[in-house]
């Protein structure tokens, strides 16, 4: 387990499923792989990029081997029942084609064990009410890299008002021109200015701490 760690830890995309694999192979659960190795490296790596010690690059190698490695380990979970953390809802706003964001924060959510429900790009309110009425998410998270989109998460937000949809998901906003005062002005619950507070908000509402 603690080879495992080490590996996603430091980006080892082959040998990380390699040793997956191993573990398989010796009886090791994908519950403990999971909750002992991939989960506490990908929270370390969180908190390293969080201290400015790990950058954009260690982070994005990082969440490749987590990934590889949750390839591996998935049809083994469903065969055990296992059920993940939480489920979250991401999207980037109406108008706004930046993924970079977004798609960190899904790297980071399952690297924590959360279901994650990803629309892409360019993503109108109508789909983002449909989404939330058949997944059910604990969180939603919306992105907006333009100052000309963040109008857009407050449109999305007042149309799951409007479809009485608000009281049943957290929702959590972040992008380069979104700031806490943003936040507050179009009723979101939670900023996050990177992909670990993100995941730290998740593990919060699913909680109840949130």
């Amino acid at each position: 387990m603690d080879k495992l760690r080490e590996l996603v830890k430091a980006g080892e995309v082959e040998e990380t499923v390699t040793r997956v694999e191993e573990l398989l192979r010796a009886g090791k659960s994908p519950e403990a792989m999971m909750k002992e190795a991939m989960i506490p490296a990908m929270d370390e790596v969180g908190d390293l990029f969080q201290k400015g010690d790990y950058f954009m690059p260690e982070m994005l190698i990082a969440a490749r081997a987590m990934q590889q490695g949750m390839n591996v380990l998935k049809p083994h979970m469903v065969k055990a029942g296992i059920k993940p953390t939480g489920k979250v809802l991401v999207g980037t706003v109406k108008g706004d084609l930046h993924d970079i964001g977004k798609n960190l924060v899904t790297m980071a959510l399952e690297g924590a064990g959360f279901g994650v429900i990803d629309l892409g790009t360019d993503v109108a309110p109508a789909r983002f009410i449909e989404a939330i009425k058949q997944h059910q998410p604990q969180v939603l998270g919306l992105s907006a890299l333009l100052t000309t989109t963040m109008r857009a998460m407050k449109d999305t937000i007042d149309a799951i008002k409007a479809a009485g949809l608000r009281d049943r998901v957290k929702i959590m906003i972040g992008g380069a021109p979104i700031r806490q005062e943003f936040c507050v002005e179009i009723g979101a619950d939670f900023y996050g200015p990177d992909s670990t507070s993100g995941r730290n908000y998740a593990r919060d509402v699913v909680s109840g701490k949130a």
